[in-house]
């Protein structure tokens, strides 16, 4: 798409403005807020969605906008004063006031066309090629009424604005404001909404009501292929439709963090290793990181290291290479294991600086006090991570890891459960069993303990410390020939994992508690 104003043309396909055919030398944050204000000169764009578009939702003070916007008027031979394409609306945002003519082409080569539309010809693509884009993108588009009675209406757009609001608290994920979404049309193609506002899944729903019945049909849809990536049903009594509210955000925000990430790691799959963006890394690198292993440990690594080379203030990259070291000293996979915790530490400290409200960044710095025993604070930082994100499985059950090694049992149980409830398919299910487990042994609870310890060492990739715990859980509760089998098991993946390694990967602070822990696991030669 080409825009001119004035002396100017704004190309979207080469990414420029130029004045008399020659590029104007624009910063990309510059070039980008141009953008956005050009194509959108039909409406004011305001402050939030600046921030949200150019800066990629991250905080940025009045005086960096300011700075900005002062750029792009001087580029353009306007100023504060004269305000004759860009107009400043005090209190509410810009808005782009010259006259615009919008027009179909460019100087460069078109490109092949795609499911989106011509590549290059909308607002997304310019985006994109300044590199603001590669994290997944979702537009939550207003629901359809197929059947019910009006009174019911609203809920067709106010569902989809909460979610909204609840899913731009993940922060790895990119959702466009409502102000965009919400003025598409219900019967929109998706690859029309994926080139219109650039984005690479939408999250659509359908209604219907009556006077004593509501079901409520939500679907996640790969934009470009059309590809239904993960779909859910909500049904009950209309006068609950309060508590439904809360099953639906809840549940949707717990598919999301784990579906979208599987579809972005299976894209990133295919693509070769130097075609690898930042986000793609990463998100291969979690497919890799949460198998426990040596082999797919270091392939992570390689992966998160990528993706901090390729955007140094990525912080869940940062965050990723905590989680390597971790695992590495946690699992025993280097003799220097203190170097590890070190690293561990080192890297989730970067994470924090770059986003100190990035639940997974605030996750990884819990696990880093864990490894160094010191649960207390371990506790505090997973417990922080799951006050910015209450439906973080993953941090419920680290948190309840960290209650039930400090001796709180039935704190742990809560949250455990919790964690189960929120994320029944999750990577580290076997954990959250395990878990379970150890506060049943914690309380006593032999019997119990050994048949959920057994559950989650027999789940697909339990690593071998889950086999150690089956082990304990089996002698503690008497059935010595089962526990000797998980001790057989545990030798054969590690022969050289032993009880002080079993400790220093799970620092329980009850002396009481370790000191079973240690009877149950000495008949079994550790």
């Amino acid at each position: 798409m080409l825009y001119r104003f004035g002396p100017f043309e704004l190309d979207l396909a080469a990414v420029e403005v130029r004045v008399d055919g020659q590029a104007l030398r624009l910063e990309p944050q510059v070039l980008a807020l141009l953008a956005l204000l050009v194509e959108n000169h039909d409406r004011l764009v305001s402050k939030d969605e600046l921030i949200e578009k150019v800066w990629d939702g991250r905080s940025v003070s009045d005086s960096a906008i300011a700075s900005r916007v002062k750029s792009a008027r001087k580029a353009l031979g306007d100023d504060g004063q004269a305000q004759r394409f860009i107009k400043t609306i005090h209190g509410q945002g810009f808005r782009f006031v010259g006259e615009v003519k919008a027009t179909r082409g460019s100087m460069v080569d078109a490109a092949p066309p795609t499911s989106a539309g011509p590549a290059g010809q909308d607002l997304g693509h310019v985006l994109r090629q300044l590199g603001r884009l590669s994290r997944p993108s979702l537009a939550v588009l207003p629901f359809r009424m197929v059947r019910g009675n009006e009174r019911y209406a609203a809920l067709a757009s106010a569902l989809p604005d909460e979610l909204i609001s609840e899913l731009s608290r993940l922060r790895w994920l990119f959702v466009t404001a409502r102000g965009s979404s919400f003025r598409l049309r219900a019967d929109t193609e998706f690859s029309e909404i994926a080139r219109l506002l650039g984005v690479r899944y939408c999250l659509s729903g359908a209604i219907e009501a009556s006077d004593r019945h509501l079901l409520i049909i939500v679907e996640l849809v790969d934009a470009l292929d059309g590809g239904i990536v993960w779909a859910d049903r909500f049904s009950g009594q209309i006068d609950a439709v309060h508590s439904m509210r809360e099953e639906i955000r809840s549940r949707v925000l717990i598919a999301l963090d784990i579906q979208i990430p599987l579809r972005e790691a299976a894209l990133a799959s295919l693509a070769a290793p130097e075609d690898l963006d930042a986000w793609s890394a990463y998100h291969l690198g979690l497919q890799h990181i949460y198998r426990f292993n040596r082999t797919d440990n270091a392939a992570a690594a390689h992966l998160f290291q990528r993706a901090v080379a390729l955007d140094p203030r990525f912080a869940r990259a940062h965050a990723g290479l905590s989680f390597v070291h971790f695992q590495t000293a946690f699992m025993r996979y280097a003799d220097d294991r203190d170097h590890h915790i070190r690293q561990a530490r080192r890297f989730a400290e970067r994470g924090l600086e770059l986003d100190p409200l990035d639940p997974f960044v605030n996750f990884t710095m819990g696990r880093s006090f864990w490894l160094a025993g010191d649960l207390e604070s371990s506790l505090g930082w997973l417990e922080r991570a799951t006050s910015i994100s209450p439906n973080y499985a993953q941090g419920i059950y680290a948190r309840a890891w960290s209650e039930a090694l400090g001796g709180h049992a039935s704190r742990a149980r809560t949250h455990v459960d919790l964690a189960m409830r929120l994320s029944p398919i999750d990577p580290l299910y076997y954990a959250m069993m395990a878990t379970r487990a150890f506060t049943h042994m914690v309380q006593g609870e032999d019997c119990e303990g050994a048949d959920w310890a057994e559950r989650g060492a027999r789940s697909p990739g339990a690593h071998v410390l889950i086999a150690m715990i089956a082990a304990a859980a089996q002698s503690l509760a008497g059935n010595l020939e089962r526990a000797r089998w998980w001790a057989a098991n545990v030798r054969e993946r590690n022969a050289a994992l032993g009880r002080d390694d079993f400790f220093r990967a799970f620092p329980m602070t009850s002396h009481s508690t370790r000191e079973r822990v240690a009877r149950a696991l000495a008949p079994l030669g550790f």
